[in-house]
């Protein structure tokens, strides 16, 4: 799931980017944001987002395929603008947090589509249920970011799941099974 990190290591092969084969690249917390969208008994469509995340991409620049991608959500910090409904979600109708704190997403494989986008494949972990996912990744830029001084990476990724593949039937269909994810992030050499 979600929004950070899947596929910046994907594109970054189309570019001469100046890393290091292996070399690692923590996600910027505070430029990543994951945000997923479901529907509400077919009125609207609800927006969230979990505010706490971490990870890391594993970059091989001469061998995309054997690059990694591994994000670490703290599914606690679910955040819809709502408290009552937050709660809910944090509770075991949803995300039961207290069982199950993480939500975490290793990469698999990465596929080039096109010069700047790919599919980043892997297993999403949720609610102790493991299955695999695909994101339609794409590579936004790679350069030294001003405000930090660091050579840094972005990326988008945009994908979609089934919550009930997952073990979340709750308000099925009315609240909507189907969750689609959107990342947006920068992973920084340290």
């Amino acid at each position: 799931m979600s929004r950070k990190i899947l596929g910046a290591a994907l594109a970054l092969s189309a570019l001469s980017a100046p890393a290091l084969a292996g070399e690692k690249f923590p996600l910027d917390p505070g430029h990543t944001s994951i945000y997923f969208i479901h529907g509400h008994f077919g009125f609207s469509k609800m927006i969230g987002r979990f505010n706490e995340s971490s990870g890391e991409i594993d970059f091989e620049k001469d061998n995309i395929p054997a690059s990694k991608v591994k994000v670490v959500i703290k599914a606690a910090s679910i955040d819809t603008n709502h408290a009552k409904r937050d709660d809910h979600l944090r509770s075991p109708d949803f995300f039961n947090v207290k069982e199950f704190p993480e939500i975490t997403f290793v990469s698999t494989g990465i596929e080039k589509t096109g010069e700047r986008s790919g599919k980043l494949m892997g297993n999403l972990t949720m609610v102790g249920v493991t299955k695999p996912v695909v994101l339609d990744a794409s590579f936004n830029k790679d350069d030294i970011s001003p405000p930090s001084k660091k050579f840094t990476i972005g990326f988008s990724a945009r994908g979609k799941i089934k919550r009930s593949d997952f073990g979340m039937k709750y308000g099925v269909p009315n609240l909507g099974d189907e969750l689609e994810m959107l990342i947006e992030t920068e992973a920084m050499r340290p």
